[in-house]
């Protein structure tokens, strides 16, 4: 009975969302290591250097049917003021809801001053939308919430981000494009309405001394029909390898990150979300694993070990 009453929440808590055109867009603890996701302008003007980075996010655990995400993506500049990239998402809740989400971005990076920067990006790709409700049994087999659905939709966006060796600040929405997973029929309002959602994220370096920086960070994430939503994070990060803090998403969980650089090409971190909201009596938290990786394709950047940054 308790499996089931878990269930029965998480669901409702799914169908509302849908209805009240809730945050949609997948959301990453370790926010700060996976910029271009948000922000197609997402730059690091390091000539030469391949990024690529994939993070596994498991969310609420204990609950039948729980979200969970995985995301890979690439990125490096092609010359000293156009830098590419590519994003890869997949959602998927209960095994009955699937999302993939596969865009290329484009940044053109302008000098903002001696030591930083201003790149304006764009970001365009596909977004594939997979409902299967076979397995669930409702008393209105004609609701429209628990149609099947398969259906591919554009996706465009823009962004602008500023940043130095040691900050960042950006604005971005990484979907301009509304669609709807399902259409008003017979005066049945839509579900599943997918709106703009505006993202606005910054981070900063402070060298406590030559061995201690700290680093914190947010992301504030907007969209029509829900509150605003805001993590705040702190890191420490220790003789350039061990980097391990805490944040808090408002109103919703209380995370702890720790990273670990094995090589200079290879990090690998780790994070877990503590749900201080209702859904906290039914879950026992949220699990994240990153995995990054930095290639010197021609053999241009001097050392790895530069100036400590979040990206």
């Amino acid at each position: 009975m308790k499996k089931i009453t878990k269930y029965l929440i998480f669901a409702g808590i799914i169908l509302f969302s849908l209805k009240g055109m809730s945050q949609q867009d997948p959301l990453f603890t370790q926010y700060m290591y996976n910029m271009s996701v948000v922000n197609p302008a997402y730059a690091t003007d390091d000539p030469g250097m391949l990024n690529l980075g994939g993070i596994y996010r498991s969310q609420w655990v204990g609950i039948d049917g729980a979200p969970s995400t995985a995301n890979f993506f690439a990125h490096t500049p092609v010359s000293d003021r156009v830098e590419l990239g590519l994003t890869i998402v997949h959602d998927e809740v209960g095994g009955w809801i699937k999302e993939n989400n596969i865009t290329a971005d484009f940044a053109y990076v302008l000098p903002a001053g001696e030591t930083s920067n201003l790149s304006f990006g764009v970001k365009a790709g596909l977004s594939t939308f997979d409902s299967n409700t076979a397995g669930i049994i409702v008393n209105d087999q004609d609701d429209p919430a628990f149609e099947n659905i398969n259906e591919v939709f554009p996706v465009f966006g823009v962004g602008a981000f500023w940043f130095g060796d040691n900050y960042y600040l950006g604005l971005s929405a990484p979907n301009l494009f509304t669609s709807k997973h399902l259409e008003n029929e017979q005066g049945i309002t839509a579900l599943g309405e997918e709106n703009i959602h505006y993202f606005v994220t910054g981070g900063y370096v402070f060298d406590l001394s030559e061995n201690v920086k700290l680093k914190p960070a947010f992301m504030a994430r907007g969209v029509e029909g829900a509150p605003l939503s805001v993590d705040a994070t702190a890191n420490v990060l220790l003789y350039e390898r061990l980097e391990a803090g805490i944040g808090y998403r408002f109103n919703e969980s209380v995370t702890g990150l720790v990273n670990f650089k094995i090589t200079p090409q290879l990090r690998i971190g780790y994070a877990y979300d503590y749900t201080t909201s209702n859904l906290g009596d039914y879950n026992d938290g949220t699990h994240e694993i990153m995995v990054l990786f930095d290639f010197d394709l021609f053999g241009l950047t001097k050392g790895y070990d530069k100036s400590p940054r979040f990206f």
